[in-house]
């Protein structure tokens, strides 16, 4: 004879799994911007560059977009793995590859 599936409880593991997926998104936003430098955006500008991005329907931008986040994020990936074989003099090259980022971001 089959055991009877419990619903509720799969329902609520469902909901939870859910809550987790949304407060780790919510997460890895807060730490993409922090990375990027646009934490030193006020919430105004940050908030009206992203309304900008959501509402541009030129293909060109946004693929061109797509591609340097593309690029931000492998060489970061790099840096990562590099510096961790490298002694702490190594921060301070570090710091300088991530300066233009920011800077290229009022450029879009």
């Amino acid at each position: 004879m089959r055991k009877p599936r419990d619903f509720d409880a799969e329902l609520k593991a469902l909901e939870d799994k859910a809550r987790e997926l949304k407060n780790r998104k919510v997460q890895q936003l807060g730490e993409l911007v922090i990375a990027t430098g646009a934490d030193a955006l006020s919430a105004d500008e940050l908030t009206g560059a992203l309304i900008v991005l959501a509402e541009t329907k030129d293909a060109g931008k946004t693929e061109a977009w797509a591609k340097r986040g593309a690029a931000f994020f492998q060489s970061r990936s790099r840096r990562t793995a590099s510096a961790s074989d490298r002694d702490a003099g190594g921060a301070s090259a570090q710091s300088g590859d991530a300066q233009p980022a920011p800077g290229g971001t009022g450029a879009a």
